[in-house]
C-alpha cells in the first residue's frame, strides 16, 4: 500500500512521541493505538520486532468525510505505523488517504478528491516534520 515513509534515528518510544507531536502540529490526534508485537506475543506466543499502529484523525476532515458519506467511517482513522528497523532507528509510515478513497466505487463523488488531497497534505507535513527532526 502506498504511504509516506520516513526513517528516524530514534528508538521507537522517542519516535512515537515525535510522531504524536508532529501529527498534533498539523491538526491530527491519535484516537487509537495497537501494539502489534505485544498482541502477537499475548495471543500467539510469537515474538515480533516492535511494531505499533496509531490511528490518527483530524476531526474537521473526519466530519467532512462523514457528511459526504457516512460509510467513509470504514476508512477512519488514518493509520500511522511505527516499526523498529534497527537499534535506535524507527520507520514511520503514514497511509495515503487518497489511495484509500480511490478504492471505492464512489471515488469520484464530489468533494472526495479534495478531502483526500487535504488529508494527505496534512500527513505529509507531519512526515516532513519528523524528517526535519533527524
Amino acid at each position: 500500500m502506498k504511504g509516506t515513509e520516513v526513517e528516524v534515528d530514534q528508538p521507537m518510544a522517542d519516535a512515537e512521541e515525535a510522531v504524536r507531536r508532529a501529527l498534533g502540529e498539523v491538526g491530527f490526534g491519535v484516537l487509537a493505538e495497537i501494539d502489534v508485537a505485544a498482541t502477537l506475543k499475548a495471543k500467539l506466543g510469537v515474538d515480533h520486532r516492535p511494531l505499533k499502529i496509531l490511528g490518527a484523525c483530524n476531526p474537521a476532515l473526519a466530519h467532512r468525510a462523514l457528511e459526504l458519506d457516512p460509510s467513509l467511517a470504514l476508512l477512519l482513522p488514518c493509520n500511522v505505523v511505527l516499526e523498529e528497523v534497527g537499534e535506535a532507528r524507527t520507520r514511520v509510515t503514514l497511509v495515503d488517504p487518497r489511495v484509500l478513497l480511490s478504492l471505492g466505487e464512489d471515488a469520484s463523488a464530489p468533494g472526495l478528491v479534495d478531502l483526500g488531497d487535504e488529508a494527505a497534505r496534512g500527513l505529509e507535513q507531519a512526515a516532513a516534520k519528523l524528517g526535519a527532526r533527524l
